[in-house]
């Protein structure tokens, strides 16, 4: 369950990254919308899946200490 949750939880935070990314690159050559959403949803968005990914690992790291003896 505990490396479920890590790998998880890197895919999720690679993803936000990935469109935070995409957004402040498209927002910097003076783009406002991409596919329909506006530039400030999509890095809004991203900033949640990169949270995600961090509490989803943090929930992984507790399982793993609650573990030990």
């Amino acid at each position: 369950m505990d490396k479920t949750l890590e790998i998880i939880g890197s895919v999720v935070g690679i993803i936000g990254i990935l469109t935070c990314l995409v957004a402040g690159i498209n927002r910097m050559t003076g783009g406002h919308y991409l596919f329909g959403y506006e530039i400030v949803t999509l890095f809004t968005g991203g900033i949640g899946l990169m949270v995600m990914g961090c509490l989803t690992k943090l929930q992984a790291i507790t399982l793993n200490l609650n573990r030990r003896p």
